[in-house]
């Protein structure tokens, strides 16, 4: 995961932003300290003609829920499950998967 701040300028605010490779995974708008985090990721985040610089991932930290469980799947990789959501890529595509039952 990588956090930068856009430094474009023009239409573009000055707001952090969370990616993991070309996804968009949560943004901070500029002036707040509060992150909004997508349900789904949003593919393809184009850095093209855009100027960004390294930002601060503590701003990404997000406290565990109380109905937060960590489970391990079949493969071995470690997802986070709640009775909304699940950090697998099947509920990425799909909208459920087979960790949240």
């Amino acid at each position: 995961m990588e956090a930068v701040i856009e430094t474009t300028g023009g239409a573009f605010p000055a707001h952090t932003y969370l990616l993991d490779g070309n996804n968009l995974v949560a943004y901070v708008k500029q002036g707040e300290t509060a992150a909004f985090y997508f349900k789904n990721p949003i593919k393809g985040f184009d850095k093209r003609g855009r100027k960004f610089t390294p930002g601060n991932k503590s701003l990404f930290t997000k406290e565990k829920a109380s109905n937060e469980r960590t489970v391990i799947g079949s493969s071995g990789q470690t997802y986070t499950v709640t009775a909304e959501s699940c950090t697998c890529p099947g509920f990425t595509y799909r909208g459920t998967c087979k960790h949240m039952d």
